[in-house]
């Protein structure tokens, strides 16, 4: 493939990134009081309504995810792409258009069903950036996804109060289905092997062994889970803790300016990482990346002072930067062609696992103790991720070996 046609590919990738994260974020801060005009009005039933309407996409993803990668090394990861961005489109049209809580939960089902945008631009990437530049690739990807849930609270928390949340569903609908029918297009893969050969490799059950048996994905794989435990942990009672801080008055805005800080310091630190995980080994970086989140959220358990929170949640988001894009990069580079959807797929899927648990667990612990305990098990969760990995290089010195031979070039340089 040349060049031209790989930066092609990245920009359509992007796009479709983008679009795709913005327009899911959009409504996300807003959902209970979306709930609520579609019928939810009663406290203890919009906050049931709510938390179903939350987790709806997150189980499903990690029931698809597996499935979808499969179909890609079948067919083709271009199709996959395809099929996400148009799958969120209609997702996003039945949420504009449904008339109860019941029919936006059921929209809900449908994107975390047919959506999975990352995982299977992932998997395109993957495949198809040259040798050496895989990690620049995804980091590139990462950023998309940053911008998007910069980008998507401030527009609709701007334009829900002129024109209503549905009219931007709607919207946003048409924005992802255009991405995804020009990616039908414009994505152009390499030959693939021959059917017979994909389909050898393509049993879920046999990858999900292969993964699990392989020594470096699983370490990755286990950090991974810490961390988005971790990370949803933090989600699920950060706005009331900073509710505590600031009082009812400013709450809102404190959020909302914290939120913007985190994830624009994710944004400007996307492809450094990706550009970093080319060039050093993968394992260093993600352990200090989580040592870096680790650090940023015990000292946020112990703020009085909002104004401190900024630069700890720019620590935060530049660290996090780190995590999912490097982790895809370990199970591409440890995984054959034939078999890189299925499995990009599946360490997605792992990943979910720590999301839905990370959710839950802090939503529940925040009613129990309090909100500096739940920041410091996250912390804490951090830290034992970079120690997890940290022990597995020094127990095995020799991961290196693992490395395909450019990356070993890179890093002898």
């Amino acid at each position: 493939m040349n060049a031209s046609q790989a930066k092609r590919n990245l920009s359509m990738l992007w796009l479709g990134q983008f679009f795709s994260t913005c327009s899911l974020n959009i409504v996300v801060p807003l959902l209970p009081f979306y709930m609520a005009e579609l019928g939810a009005t009663q406290p203890g039933q919009n906050r049931i309504w709510t938390g179903l309407a939350l987790a709806a996409p997150a189980v499903m993803l990690c029931l698809s995810s597996p499935v979808w990668g499969r179909y890609g090394d079948r067919f083709g990861k271009k199709w996959m792409v395809v099929r996400a961005l148009l799958g969120i489109a209609i997702s996003l049209t039945w949420m504009g258009m449904a008339a109860s809580f019941l029919q936006f939960f059921l929209a809900r089902l449908l994107q975390g069903t047919f959506g999975g945008v990352v995982d299977a631009a992932a998997a395109f990437t993957g495949s198809q950036a040259s040798e050496g530049a895989k990690g620049r690739a995804l980091g590139s990807l990462q950023s998309a996804t940053a911008a998007g849930s910069l980008a998507g609270p401030l527009i609709g928390g701007i334009l829900s109060d002129w024109f209503g949340l549905a009219p931007i569903l709607l919207s946003c609908a048409l924005l992802t289905a255009i991405c995804g029918m020009a990616s039908a297009f414009v994505l152009q893969e390499t030959p693939r092997q021959s059917a017979d050969t994909v389909r050898e490799k393509l049993s879920i059950s046999l990858a999900s062994r292969e993964m699990l048996g392989h020594r470096r994905i699983r370490n990755f794989l286990a950090a991974g889970v810490l961390a988005q435990f971790g990370v949803y942990a933090l989600v699920s009672i950060f706005a009331p803790y900073v509710q505590g801080m600031v009082g009812n008055a400013h709450a809102a805005s404190w959020v909302g300016v914290l939120q913007a800080v985190t994830w624009g310091a994710s944004f400007l630190a996307s492809p450094w990482w990706g550009r970093l995980n080319d060039r050093a080994q993968i394992e260093k970086n993600v352990c200090a990346a989580l040592l870096g989140l680790s650090l940023s959220v015990f000292l946020q358990a112990w703020q009085t002072d909002v104004i401190w929170m900024i630069p700890l949640r720019a620590l935060q988001g530049f660290c996090f930067a780190a995590l999912v894009q490097s982790i895809f990069l370990v199970v591409t580079l440890e995984t054959d062609e034939g078999r890189r959807g299925v499995h990009i797929g599946l360490a997605n899927s792992t990943l979910t696992i720590g999301q839905i648990i990370g959710s839950l667990l802090g939503s529940a612990l925040g009613a129990i103790f309090s909100m500096e305990w739940v920041l410091t098990m996250a912390g804490a969760s951090f830290l034992a991720g970079a120690i997890r990995l940290a022990f597995s290089v020094w127990h095995h010195p020799a991961a290196q070996d693992a490395l395909p031979d450019y990356q070993k070039e890179v890093n002898n340089q």
